[in-house]
């Protein structure tokens, strides 16, 4: 089999036995496509299993430092978000050509050890960046007030609620139909989520959510079972760049910082439980996170963030009151 064939036949296997997101499959796809032009160029041939499978560490550091080289041509006279962002492109590279060799492994009798000795780019892991609760509490309102018509400002005041009350993904949202929500209104406001991969999870909705869905679907303007939730103007599935979109809109308006999306909302959602004394294992579950590690980011964003109050508000922090001379001059201490 050729590279190519390879290349698709690992895809198709996380597609369906992986059950990976449409997004992974597009970036592992580009990945891939990348590692295997490289590695044609390098050996001056086909790419087939043998060379796969014969590839040496050595080999795969010069790809690497090809990705490397290719990245700062890029970034040269532009700004592209900094050598952290280039290192995190890399990064998930190396991942795609790792799980593409596992693939080989499990299925084709590859035993090249040389991917996993390859070591890949560091970075600073990225905390999530909440809103304020007030912040949070505004957007249902203010993007419904937005809105070009009555219809779409229920819609998008429904949407976003049910965004920051059940910390969903804009795509989990915009991906429910009227039977989700049927199904979840007969089980007690506790709606079945569908989230990265098709794993499921239930996530209960508050009562200010289920008031809002329940009056969405009496004024929806085709609510037949297999109808979208939120449509868009054209009756079909609402996209989520539109929603992006009018979260831009008026974030500017509102004067709030750029990092405020839809996603932002599901940090709101963790950050605020955590701030409230949630569980972190209850919001795993709730986020439907696989790794409980993922999760307890937001146990450093909340540490970060007191930080920072500190810092702005204790006269010690900013180098305000009595020095240490002073104090063992006196000959007192802090209690």
């Amino acid at each position: 089999m050729t590279g190519a064939e390879l290349r698709d036949a690992f895809l198709d296997w996380m597609r369906d036995e992986k059950r990976a997101a449409t997004l992974t499959l597009t970036a592992y796809r580009g990945d891939l496509d990348r590692f295997l032009a490289f590695v044609g160029t390098h050996v001056g041939g086909t790419v087939d299993l043998a060379v796969l499978d014969r590839l040496s560490l050595a080999d795969l550091r010069a790809w690497l430092a090809s990705e490397h080289a290719g990245a700062q041509k890029a970034a040269a006279g532009r700004h592209t978000g900094g050598a952290d962002r280039a290192a995190r492109t890399r990064a998930r590279r190396v991942s795609a050509m790792r799980s593409f060799y596992r693939y080989l492994a499990r299925y084709h009798g590859v035993t090249n050890p040389a991917p996993g000795l390859l070591a890949a780019p560091r970075f600073r892991a990225s905390l999530p960046r909440p809103l304020t609760t007030d912040q949070a509490l505004e957007v249902p309102d203010g993007l419904g007030a937005i809105a070009a018509s009555p219809l779409a400002e229920q819609r998008d005041r429904t949407l976003f609620l049910l965004l920051y009350g059940c910390g969903l993904r804009i795509s989990e949202a915009l991906g429910l139909d009227i039977r989700d929500l049927d199904r979840a209104l007969s089980a007690g406001g506790t709606l079945l989520i569908r989230g990265k991969g098709g794993r499921e999870r239930l996530v209960p909705m508050v009562p200010v959510v289920v008031r809002a869905l329940t009056d969405w679907r009496a004024g929806h303007p085709a609510p037949l079972p297999d109808a979208p939730l939120f449509p868009g103007v054209r009756g079909g599935r609402l996209q989520p760049a539109v929603a992006q979109r009018a979260m831009r809109v008026w974030r500017d308006m509102a004067g709030l910082p750029d990092h405020a999306t839809p996603h932002a909302l599901r940090h709101s959602f963790a950050t605020h439980l955590m701030e409230g004394g949630a569980d972190l294992r209850v919001i795993q579950d709730l986020l439907g996170h696989v790794s409980l590690s993922t999760t307890q980011r937001y146990t450093l964003a909340d540490e970060a963030r007191l930080m920072q109050v500190w810092a702005g508000a204790h006269p010690r922090a900013a180098g305000h009151g009595p020095s240490h001379d002073a104090e063992t001059t006196t000959g007192k201490n802090d209690p």
